[in-house]
């Protein structure tokens, strides 16, 4: 079975301004794309983050609107971050799930990815 036909969650391509925590690290990041399970972002020069420990993403949507989450590395490969979300809070979720609704134009596969969602972490 091939990478896509595991995934089950459509990635969406989007530029926001994006920052990675971890302790008292802080990287401006370029998002590739997210999704309602995680996000993709190209690796910064002064990398330095710790795979073993959680990171902190923030993700700006506009100047009273960002997404916070914490998530785990998961992915390293040709320069580039995967992050699987591990926590998310009410007022992120709702805009991630509008963000996606929007991108993915058809209610259907939003509601399919939100039981996927839901099979995953029951």
């Amino acid at each position: 079975m091939s990478e896509t036909e595991r995934r089950r969650f459509q990635r969406i391509a989007f530029d926001a301004a994006t920052e990675l925590a971890q302790g008292g690290q802080r990287w401006a990041v370029e998002l590739h794309d997210l999704s309602l399970k995680g996000l993709l972002v190209e690796q910064p020069a002064d990398w330095s983050g710790d795979p073993a420990q959680p990171f902190f993403a923030t993700i700006t949507l506009d100047a009273s609107t960002r997404l916070q989450m914490e998530v785990e590395l998961t992915r390293t490969r040709d320069g580039l971050l995967g992050f699987v979300c591990r926590h998310i809070d009410l007022d992120s979720i709702s805009h991630l799930r509008r963000l996606v609704e929007l991108n993915l134009g058809d209610e259907s596969l939003l509601e399919r990815e939100l039981a996927a969602l839901g099979e995953e972490e029951g």
